[in-house]
């Protein structure tokens, strides 16, 4: 039987998930029948883990059948609430499209008292302004009634804030504007449109020297002295797990290549995760700087912008996709190695050490049944390269700065909730290294994020545009996968569920 305490936690964790799903239905249902679907979407997206962990937690575990039984359902349903969504949609853009041109109508005639009127009224401007004044002139006449309809101008660093009113479809409005900017200055100037401090949609012109630069030589030579320590390191990490150090014992050095190997295989899929989705929206990366370490060879790399992002979907979709295909190159390997394992495989292991995550831990438990209630569990190598994988990635998924987690829920959220949960995790991470000061990976992230990742990313040059629904369910999933990657059993409940 569970312990109160135990008991209480479950409670707390259901009454959190329902939290969490009523709070997206209310978010959901103001958008009618589009944001329902959408709704659904999430929560069919999620049932399978919820369901999952809940009857594990309970002491209730499935079989890898049930489970992949569960998610080919999952995956039914959301195709099909997919189809529903986009018959939906195509009826409302219809409905939005006459609205607009009706209201569009409305306003020529009822402007047409008035096309004397600059676009930008005549609110004082200083006399210096950042931008030239002929360039200035330019900049007013691209915007205009079908647009963003401009009221005031203001100085803002090296360029200007336009105020006003935004008359069309986001995208779309956006779009014309930049292509209008190009026309006339190429590449001389950007354009973003942004949520101003009235919560009202503003446009930003700024010049194109305050892109983000691209990588010096100075921090090349940082990259390629990173990534030789990585290797360095990785090869430490494999001959720990295996019994020696290999500075003392460089004769066995080709023994810790197969389990590099397979490390670097999940870091290597996590970058071309990222590079893949960059390039598919012309984003230039820099260099990804790994960071080495003796614990587990490696904890990712840190991979900047060197170039402005389009929208917030291209920021989630790159962020997404390195934690996306390191992650699932990961579980792949924990689950061959688990499958593989057998009495006499290279590792000896104690059953405890599967306390430390819940996925974990309950993956091995399906897989490897009452084999967990042995002191010592045998296992394949690749058990412990997928294990160590699913640690980086999640890591790496941490809700904070310019951490991929703190990108996604930037892209997902907006840069108010990116703040927040960047000061949540920090202190979370504090408290941790504080009462288990045994364990150096909690301070490590904390100074890690706090001096080197805790800015924001920059904002897109469409910043008002959010993500789909679909892709905001995609990365509740991966943060869901980190806190069950990270968060370790307690002795009492997984000794109930018989492991360790």
């Amino acid at each position: 039987m569970l312990n109160a305490s135990e008991t209480t936690a479950i409670v707390l964790i259901l009454l959190l998930a329902l939290g969490i799903l009523i709070w997206g239905y209310n978010r959901s249902r103001v958008y009618g029948k589009l944001g329902l679907l959408a709704w659904l979407q999430s929560v069919i997206l999620m049932a399978p883990w919820l369901l999952f962990f809940g009857l594990f937690a309970a002491g209730i575990y499935l079989n890898l059948a049930g489970i992949l039984l569960l998610l080919i359902l999952s995956t039914i349903v959301y195709i099909y609430l997919g189809k529903r969504l986009r018959a939906a949609g195509q009826d409302t853009i219809l409905r939005e499209r006459a609205a607009q041109r009706i209201q569009s109508e409305q306003l020529e005639n009822h402007t047409n008292n008035f096309k004397a009127t600059p676009n930008v009224d005549g609110k004082v401007i200083p006399d210096v302004l950042p931008i030239p004044e002929e360039d200035l002139k330019t900049i007013k006449s691209i915007f205009g009634i079908d647009t963003f309809f401009a009221t005031e101008t203001i100085p803002y660093q090296e360029g200007a804030i336009f105020r006003g009113n935004l008359r069309g479809e986001t995208e779309e409005s956006f779009n014309r504007l930049s292509e209008k900017l190009k026309e006339h200055f190429g590449e001389k100037y950007r354009l973003f449109l942004v949520e101003g401090v009235e919560n009202k949609p503003v446009v930003i012109i700024l010049p194109s020297t305050n892109d983000p630069q691209p990588t010096t030589t100075a921090q090349k030579y940082i990259a390629i002295i990173l990534f030789v320590a990585t290797i360095l390191t990785s090869l430490e990490a494999a001959g720990l797990l295996l019994g020696f150090d290999i500075f003392s014992n460089w004769g066995r050095a080709i023994e810790t290549i197969p389990m590099s190997l397979g490390l670097w295989a999940v870091l290597g899929a996590h970058e071309m995760g990222h590079r893949f989705l960059a390039n598919r929206y012309n984003i230039r990366l820099s260099l990804p700087f790994f960071l080495p370490t003796w614990q587990i060879g490696s904890f990712g790399a840190i991979t900047r912008f060197e170039s402005l992002v389009p929208h917030r979907t291209a920021l989630f979709d790159v962020a997404f996709a390195g934690p996306a295909l390191g992650g699932l190159v990961s579980l792949i390997l924990l689950i061959i190695g688990l499958t593989l394992s057998h009495t006499g495989s290279l590792f000896q292991i104690p059953s405890q050490f599967f306390q430390s995550s819940i996925l974990v831990g309950s993956l091995a438990r399906v897989v490897l049944g009452d084999e967990l209630q042995k002191t010592i569990v045998d296992i394949n190598p690749l058990t412990i390269v997928g294990w160590l994988g699913l640690v980086i990635t999640a890591l790496n998924l941490l809700p904070a700065g310019q951490l991929d987690g703190g990108r996604i829920v930037q892209a997902i959220y907006g840069r108010k909730v990116a703040r927040r949960t960047t000061i949540i995790t920090l202190v979370i991470l504090g408290v941790i290294a504080i009462i288990n000061p045994i364990n150096p990976i909690p301070l490590y992230w904390t100074i890690l994020i706090l001096f080197l990742q805790r800015e924001l990313e920059r904002p897109s040059l469409n910043e008002i545009s959010e993500p789909d629904d679909t892709r905001a369910a995609w990365g509740l999933l991966a943060l869901f996968l980190m806190l069950a990657t990270l968060i370790p059993l307690s002795p009492s409940l997984a000794g109930q569920l018989g492991i360790g």
